[in-house]
């Protein structure tokens, strides 16, 4: 009877080791699965939809302000220089804000580690309405406010006309961002890989 429950004992004891065995896997596998999950959740999250805000629509628009400002700015320094007229200094203005609005978000992409070409895709995708929008407005602006165009670098109108049509250009271009990227366009479609 003492053999029996020894017997018993010893096989109580290998059932539980078994049991125990099978099951000291599973938290370790749970907590891989666990890991994999929230892992699984930050990259849904990171590539989750980007939400419509006017926080976000703001950031999106002044993105493509710098851009747009920088090659504004060095289009009209060259343009001025040279002596052109109005109409060749505004299509290289323009030409260089698209360059430099597509750099800035061209960058971004690179440094999240994608080629060229998607980049290069991405970044057209994501900016080109805005860029155009912003163009239209600012020289516009420019073109209306008399003399601005001819007052030249040195002039206060030139940089004054230029910030206030940058300015307008950011106000009437804000809401058109807000609308694209809440239809999961514009910068949304670059949204996942600036986390």
């Amino acid at each position: 009877m003492h053999h029996g429950e020894h017997g018993e004992h010893a096989e109580h004891a290998g059932h539980a080791e078994h049991a125990h065995g099978s099951s000291a896997p599973r938290p370790d596998a749970h907590g891989e699965h666990g890991e994999q999950g929230q892992h699984g959740e930050h990259q849904g999250a990171a590539h989750g939809p980007m939400k419509a805000t006017w926080g976000v629509a703001a950031s999106a628009t002044l993105h493509c302000l710098t851009g747009c400002a920088i090659g504004e700015v060095l289009g009209m320094v060259i343009a001025t220089a040279l002596g052109w007229h109005d109409l060749p200094s505004i299509l290289l203005a323009v030409f260089l804000a698209f360059v430099f609005g597509y750099a800035l978000t061209l960058r971004g992409l690179f440094r999240a580690g994608l080629k060229w070409r998607t980049a290069l895709r991405l970044a057209l995708a994501a900016d080109t309405l805005s860029i155009l929008v912003m163009e239209i407005v600012d020289n516009g602006i420019m073109l209306i406010i008399p003399g601005a165009m001819d007052s030249g670098l040195a002039s206060a109108l030139f940089w004054g006309a230029l910030a206030f049509s940058l300015l307008v250009a950011f106000l009437v271009t804000t809401p058109i961002n807000k609308w694209i990227i809440g239809r999961g366009k514009g910068h949304a479609v670059i949204h996942a890989y600036h986390h």
